[in-house]
This record gives C-alpha cells, sequence and structure tokens, in this order.
C-alpha cells in the first residue's frame, strides 16, 4: 500500500498498476512520492500473485517531472537524488514493465517512462527533458539509460534543446514503442499488460536480464549460463511445450529468480 495518497498501487488479473495521482500539478513528484515508489515497487517484486507492472498518471497527464518547489529535499545532498533512486528500482524492477502516458511526461516524468521497458502513449502526448532550462545537470545513469534508449544525437537533442515533441517524434527516435488514440490506450495497455501476465515470467526475466546487460555492453555469458541453470530447474519449459502440444493456455509457474 502506498505510503502518500498521491501513489496509488493496485493489483488485478496478474497486473499492478501504479497511479501517479496529483492532478492539480500535472503529476508533478513531491519528495514524499519519490520515496515511495520503490517502496511500491518492492512490495510488487515481493507478490507472486504480480507478473507485469503498468505506471501510469491521472487525471489526463503522465508525470510532469520533479515538484520544482521540493527540489531542495529531493537532490538530498549526499550525491544521490531521490529521483535516481527510485528510477534505478524502476528499471531494476525483476519483472515486465510498461509505462501508459497521456498528456505531459516531462523531465522526472519522462525519467520514469525511460527506466520502464515498454512505454505506450496517446497521439497528443508531450515529451521533454528539461534540465537545461534550470542550469541542473541530467543525472549520469539517466543520461546513459536515454542514450541507450534513443542513441546519441537524440538524446543530445532532448537534453540540449530542453524542448517538448510530440508523440510521432517520440515513436520515431524510439523513445516510444507504440502511439494510439487517446480513447484506446487504456484497453490497449490492458490488453498488452494481460498478454506480458499469461506468458513465461522465467522467459521475461532472463530476457530483460541479458537484453540490459548487452545495451550495457557487459559479458552475457556467465548470464546466459545462469540463467540455463534455471531453466533446467524449472517446470516452465516442460509446461510450455506441453500445452502447445494438447492446445491449452499454458499455466506458468516460476515466480523467484535465484540468479541474474
Amino acid at each position: 500500500m502506498a505510503e502518500v495518497p498521491e501513489m496509488r498501487c493496485e493489483v488485478a488479473e496478474g497486473v499492478g498498476t501504479i497511479t501517479i495521482d496529483r492532478p492539480a500539478k500535472r503529476n508533478a513528484m513531491s519528495a514524499a512520492m519519490w520515496r515511495d515508489l520503490p517502496v511500491l515497487l518492492d512490495g510488487l517484486a515481493a507478490d507472486p500473485a504480480v507478473r507485469a507492472v503498468v505506471l501510469t498518471g491521472a487525471g489526463g497527464n503522465f508525470c510532469a517531472g520533479a515538484d520544482i518547489a521540493e527540489l531542495a529535499d529531493i537532490h538530498t545532498g549526499n550525491g544521490t537524488a531521490l529521483s535516481t533512486v527510485a528510477e534505478t528500482a524502476l528499471a531494476a524492477f525483476p519483472k515486465p514493465t510498461l509505462a501508459a502516458i497521456e498528456g505531459f511526461c516531462v523531465g522526472g516524468g519522462c525519467q520514469l517512462a525511460a527506466a520502464c521497458d515498454l512505454r505506450f502513449a496517446t497521439e497528443g502526448a508531450r515529451f521533454g527533458i528539461t534540465p537545461a532550462k534550470l542550469g541542473i545537470v541530467y543525472p549520469a545513469a539517466a543520461t546513459a539509460r536515454l542514450v541507450r534508449l534513443v542513441g546519441p544525437a537524440a538524446a543530445k537533442y532532448l537534453l540540449y534543446s530542453a524542448d517538448l515533441i510530440g508523440a510521432e517524434h517520440a515513436l520515431r527516435i524510439g523513445l516510444l514503442d507504440e502511439v494510439v488514440p487517446a480513447d484506446a490506450l487504456r484497453t490497449r495497455v490492458a490488453e498488452f499488460a494481460a498478454t506480458m501476465a499469461s506468458r513465461s515470467l522465467l522467459t521475461q526475466r532472463a530476457t530483460k536480464d541479458i537484453v540490459d546487460a548487452v545495451s550495457s555492453g557487459k559479458p552475457v555469458e556467465e548470464k546466459a549460463r545462469g540463467w540455463l541453470d534455471e531453466f533446467n530447474a524449472s517446470s516452465d519449459g516442460a509446461e510450455g511445450i506441453a500445452a502447445f502440444l494438447e492446445g491449452r493456455k499454458p499455466h506458468f509457474t516460476w515466480t523467484a529468480p535465484t540468479t541474474g
């Protein structure tokens, strides 16, 4: 359960949904909200009923970033901002994550969206990373993640200009995976999240671990051996093949990673 009311968490049919709910400020994240997000993620990671997570915003916007009035609290002075801690927790979450975006996805909001595995948005969504308007140095981890996602030139375009771009531009540079009409976002996200929740979490977790290692330039051989051992110890492969041969939906049971 959320420790602050502006961060809502619900679980239904294998999907956990975290909603940033501060519409009066376009869902700008307070210090308390940044602190709460890793707590929510820890709870969802530990829940075996949760097989995928959706991050979204209430009131027609995803997230307008960090609350500027609370920057002194968000940047705690110990070298690690609360926003970076939350972003890192989201990126490391051991199950598939999807950002469902409408309206503004700016600054820290874009930072959160980039930390998700996938991003779906409405045609009218707007994206921007705006530290250049404030004279702030964007966190190194977030910059590296952005570069891996959209490439160096597009990352510089966003960070140098601090301008907002539309959904089609974001799709073109790889910041988004799908763009849908405004009235179709909820249905499309629910459909895709349900698909993710029905698939093998073992496959998904191994894929996330190996893909993230590849995109970071890290060696993958040891990870691959570890996941092969995990596969051999699990029943997901046998269940998947049996379900295919029997013409039924598989019931995958692997939940807790012991490697990666």
